[in-house]
Order: structure tokens, then C-alpha cells, then sequence
């Protein structure tokens, strides 16, 4: 009879691991379809390659850099209508699970440009504010985030020290929450051997930053293959200095590092190295119309 216990509890332990493990990285669950933000501006020209594109609005260039071992994509972008720096749900729905490639995201919201953003899919607390709409207002002790406000200034603030609605009220747009900070104030503010929870030492990585008032930059590095070795976020942190930010931002890596423009991947996203394809992940931050 016991043993005959023992039997039914392991079974019953069993399937209920099987089901929490599911429903943290699997089961999707849908909690509010977003409307895309998407507007009719008539452009007079433009201009665009495969490593540029202009028009009245915004300039983007896109360069290449080898850095300790490491290839690094930075599109440099400057855009005097502040409304083009935006974000997007994967499949246009706020949830859990809910994930799209980044290129798929960014064809659907005409991205001309488009990095992942945070997954915040995959977390049940941190602050999710998007194109000014609050999502999520749950803090996370000690996290760093990132604030883009309507006028298109960067902020680093500590989910402890201020409510989302507050940031709303002082006008922030979108907030990222993954991080940590890599640079503030013109100083780096991560440590040599800082790292996002158990990650290697060398990732993929993509991050965001700010050189000055509306001039901005995306980057992506490779990793994990033997072309690329990867950076660590100290590394990425001073590579982000050398090309001029003076506020950057850690975002979602690893496998989910992807650079998308002009209806092209710029980079090479790999998880392990043996095979070069995009992560589904549940955002992106974009340049588009």
C-alpha cells in the first residue's frame, strides 16, 4: 500500500512539474490585443540601401565593428520626429509566452529598423509601459530600467524608487525592463565580472543607447560561433562609451540578439552556435512609420 503511494505521489509530483514548466515557457495566455501604432506620413524622397536610409524625417546608417573577438552591428540613427521611436508586441497581443521572430514583428509594424526589446513575456513582475500605455505596474526589487520619455531623453530609475504611473505622469513613453544600466551619466556602470543571472561571460548581446538629443543608437553583437566569440556586458558596456553614449541600456541577448533593416537580418542570431536562426521573442524597439 505504500509503496503503491510512493507511486501515485511521484506520478502527481511528475505531472505538476511538467505543467509549471509549461505554463512558464509554453503556454501562451493572451491578456490584451494591442493596436499597432502606425501612421499615413507622405514622405517626398527617400533614400536606401542595404547599410543606409534617409528621408525628411530620419537618417540610419548601419556599421559594422570588431571588437575583442566579436562582430558588432550599430545602426546610428538620428530622427527629428520623436514619435518614430517606438515599440511592438509580438502578434500584437500583451501576454505570457506570446513570442514572434523580431522580423516577423517588424514587418507587420513596417519597421525600417528593429532590434528585440526586453521579453517581458517570459517575467511575471517588472514594469511593462508601452507607446504610453501602462501593461504592467509590478516592481521588481532592485531592478534598473530603462525610460524613453516623450521627448526623446533617456532616464535609468530603479523599479523601488518609482511607480510606473508616476513615470507617466512625468511623461515616459515606453520603459524597458531587462538591464542592467551600462552606462550612466557618461560613466559605465557595470563591474568586470557583472553579469544577467547565470549567462556566460560571452554572449550575444543587443542594447540601446543615447549620444545626444535625438541621435541614437541600436546595437547587436554575434556570439557563440567561431567567427564571433561574444561580449561580456562590461565589454559591451565599453564599446557603447567608445561610440559616444552617454546613457545605454542592456536588453533581451543570447539567442534573441537580431538586428532587422530594410526587410533584411543584419546580423547572425544563433542560441549555441551550431545553427544560425532567429529566437521568437516577445518585443521589439523599432524606427518606422
Amino acid at each position: 500500500m505504500k509503496k503503491h503511494f510512493e507511486l501515485v505521489y511521484t506520478f502527481i509530483l511528475v505531472l505538476f512539474t511538467i505543467y509549471v514548466v509549461l505554463d512558464t515557457f509554453v503556454i501562451e495566455k493572451k491578456y490584451q490585443n494591442v493596436e499597432e501604432i502606425s501612421e499615413n506620413i507622405l514622405i517626398d524622397e527617400n533614400v536606401s540601401t542595404n547599410s543606409m536610409y534617409s528621408d525628411e524625417n530620419m537618417t540610419i546608417n548601419i556599421n559594422e565593428y570588431y571588437r575583442d573577438n566579436t562582430k558588432i552591428y550599430v545602426a546610428d540613427i538620428e530622427i527629428n520626429d520623436l514619435s518614430l521611436l517606438k515599440t511592438a508586441f509580438a502578434k500584437s497581443s500583451y501576454g505570457k509566452n506570446i513570442t514572434e521572430k523580431t522580423s516577423l514583428i517588424a514587418e507587420r509594424v513596417n519597421a525600417i529598423l528593429a532590434i528585440n526589446g526586453d521579453y517581458y513575456g517570459v517575467q511575471e513582475k517588472g514594469y511593462v509601459l508601452r507607446n504610453g500605455i501602462i501593461y504592467r505596474n509590478s516592481a521588481v526589487n532592485n531592478k534598473e530600467d530603462l525610460v524613453i520619455y516623450k521627448d526623446g531623453s533617456f532616464e535609468i530609475i530603479n523599479e523601488d524608487d518609482i511607480s510606473l504611473e508616476e513615470l507617466l505622469e512625468k511623461d515616459a513613453y515606453n520603459v524597458l525592463s531587462f538591464g542592467p544600466a551600462l552606462i550612466k551619466n557618461n560613466e559605465i556602470s557595470v563591474t568586470m565580472n557583472q553579469e544577467v543571472g547565470r549567462a556566460m561571460a560571452s554572449n550575444p548581446r543587443t542594447a540601446i543607447g543615447i549620444i545626444s538629443e535625438n541621435h541614437y543608437v541600436f546595437v547587436v553583437s554575434d556570439g557563440r560561433t567561431n567567427e564571433s566569440e561574444g561580449l561580456s556586458l562590461y565589454e559591451l558596456a565599453q564599446f557603447m562609451k567608445e561610440i559616444g553614449c552617454r546613457t545605454a541600456y542592456n536588453l533581451d541577448g543570447g539567442g534573441s540578439s537580431t538586428m532587422y533593416f530594410n526587410g533584411n537580418i543584419i546580423n547572425n542570431p544563433t542560441t549555441n552556435g551550431n545553427r544560425i536562426s532567429e529566437r521568437n521573442v516577445s518585443d521589439i524597439v523599432y524606427v518606422g512609420y
